[in-house]
């Protein structure tokens, strides 16, 4: 149950996030403009950007207003807090302000999450994208014994599944960059969340990635679908931001595969011990991975993955065998180097027939790629 981007989208023209009067919030630093429209920012003494938000005046510990006394008995604040989880060496990272309605966390793309290509995967881009997620809900004190479950929702045994979800991807990260992820929610009817992430480069301020996503509850035990209590309503409304999606929606239909409309499979899927999570289902992230697999290598190699569209239908067991459907649009029946944009529709099922996934990928040419010297 998840979705993701097309590539052509772009912020909303009213996209923006709310303001307040009483201070600001440091973002990260570099641009006074996010994207082709939308955010828009004032750069300040160091080159950051400001985001209006309800915030303290000064840093605070547990509650507790913390000042700094000079030789002159002047009470001098100390530097904003860096509270986010897993801190990065001080080299490595530009120091930032986690305040109450929008999460901020740097991460350094490691060795092992990069490709072929020396950039970071889809799948690197997602786990970020989901690590921010759970560590801003740790971070607001909203996190039980659950997976991302708050304590009402742990009580009644719910947990938060994704229904929908849209990434866009103007450029992939390297090895050593560090990326900055801001992560807010919103509402999304009456039993829904909506969740968007903006990742950019911490050092530039550039804009590298986009993400819309919509979550609905599911009982845990039943395994169905669950309206929103009103004790959990109250607790997470409180954090609700009053804004457009970063996205606009995709809202052209996903085609459902068959055997008849597929150019390529791939059979004998099955998650292993380590693709299960917390609540005991399958980590979102390996169903991206899932539907990539039967996408031909011929596109790996020419082209880079620039937005998807992804509409979870259902969850998988520990012990499902699963397919991979992949058709690719347009004509490329020459050499892929030729096509300029190649878009692919996606189904993954299990060996049953029942509908897993489904999703649309764009993809746009590589750049050429300079190799470096290995060591």
């Amino acid at each position: 149950m998840v979705t993701t981007t097309a590539t052509s989208l772009f912020f909303p023209a009213g996209f923006s996030f709310p303001t307040s009067s009483k201070t600001s919030m440091m973002l990260g630093g570099g641009s006074d403009k996010l994207g082709a429209s939308g955010i828009k920012s004032k750069p300040t003494s160091s080159g950051g950007l400001q985001v209006k938000v309800n915030v303290q005046d000064n840093p605070k510990i547990n509650g507790t207003m913390v000042t700094l006394k000079n030789e002159d008995e002047d009470e001098t604040p100390l530097p904003p807090l860096r509270n986010f989880i897993n801190q990065l060496p001080d080299m490595l990272i530009d120091p930032f302000v986690q305040e109450e309605l929008i999460f901020s966390q740097n991460f350094s793309i490691r060795s092992y999450e990069i490709g072929p290509d020396q950039t970071a995967s889809i799948e690197t881009l997602m786990n970020l994208l989901q690590e921010t997620a759970l560590n801003h809900v740790r971070n607001i004190g909203l996190l039980n014994d659950g997976f991302g479950s708050t304590p009402e929702m742990s009580r009644r045994n719910l947990i938060w599944v994704v229904t929908r979800m849209q990434v866009l991807v103007d450029r992939y990260p390297s090895w050593g960059d560090v990326v900055l992820v801001d992560s807010w929610v919103s509402a999304s009817g009456k039993n829904g969340m909506r969740r968007d992430w903006l990742v950019r480069d911490s050092k530039t301020g550039e804009t590298l990635t986009r993400a819309t996503s919509i979550w609905v509850m599911m009982n845990k035990q039943t395994r169905k679908l669950s309206k929103m209590p009103e004790e959990v309503r109250r607790e997470i409304e409180p954090q609700f931001i009053d804004c457009a999606p970063i996205l606009n929606e995709d809202s052209r239909k996903l085609p459902k595969l068959n055997d008849n409309t597929l150019d390529y499979v791939r059979t004998g899927l099955s998650p292993g011990w380590n693709d299960l999570d917390a609540n005991q289902h399958v980590n979102n992230v390996k169903y991206v991975g899932w539907i990539l697999e039967s996408a031909p290598v011929s596109i790996w190699e020419s082209h880079e993955l620039s937005g998807m569209t992804l509409e979870y239908k259902r969850e998988c067991g520990r012990h499902s065998m699963l397919q991979s459907l992949t058709a690719v649009s347009g004509d490329i029946t020459g050499d892929l180097l030729d096509a300029f944009r190649v878009e692919c529709q996606h189904l993954l099922r299990l060996e049953s027939g029942s509908m897993v996934m489904r999703g649309r990928t764009e993809w746009k040419p590589n750049m050429p790629i300079t190799w470096g010297a290995w060591v």
